[in-house]
């Protein structure tokens, strides 16, 4: 089943990920702090729901409308009082189908599964404004999971599928940790 092989598969490099996001709210000491982390993140999306919106469609993935996205990221910036220019630079992977696109989106709505514990870090920082986003579907975020989960493991039929949507998914999540690099000077 592709859920299951895709976090095996996939650990290493969410791990990765994992410790410069931490790295990141452990530094948060003012909602300008915040609002740099929600850049990063704003900046990557924005890129990876470009380059899967051709393949993730209604019939792919009826309820995709009604999912967290980057315009969330974008509102959450916003209510801090900050805006959406000066992004860091940010590169989506590569993604030449439907099983690719599903890949990223792994990656993506992963994110929104451990919202909740990000929403906690930051409030016991005081930081309690701009976490649209990462409140995800409150009493409902296990279910959309579960949704999106069914989709994924539905279209992955052959090998060759599993590891369209494995590959990318770790250059998701590897191209996500390079927002949080520091700009190398030139």
């Amino acid at each position: 089943m592709l859920s299951t092989n895709i976090k095996e598969a996939t650990k290493t490099a969410h791990q990765q990920l994992e410790k410069k996001v931490v790295l990141q709210l452990k530094a948060i000491r003012s909602n300008a702090d915040y609002a740099a982390l929600l850049k990063n993140f704003y900046a990557y999306f924005s890129q990876v729901e470009k380059a899967i919106a051709p393949f993730i469609t209604p019939e792919l993935l009826p309820d995709y409308k009604d999912r967290r996205n980057s315009s969330y990221l974008k509102k959450d910036i916003e209510e801090l009082g900050f805006t959406v220019d000066d992004l860091p630079a940010a590169t989506a992977p590569e993604i030449s189908g439907t099983l690719s696109a599903l890949g990223a989106l792994y990656v993506m709505e992963g994110s929104i599964m451990g919202g909740s514990i990000i929403v906690q870090m930051l409030a016991k920082g005081g930081i309690t404004q701009g976490v649209s986003f990462f409140s995800g579907y409150g009493p409902a975020t296990g279910e959309m999971w579960g949704k999106f989960i069914a989709v994924l493991n539905q279209q992955a039929v052959t090998a060759g599928d599993e590891s369209a949507a494995i590959e990318a998914a770790n250059a998701t999540f590897n191209r996500f940790g390079d927002v949080f690099e520091p700009a190398k000077a030139l």
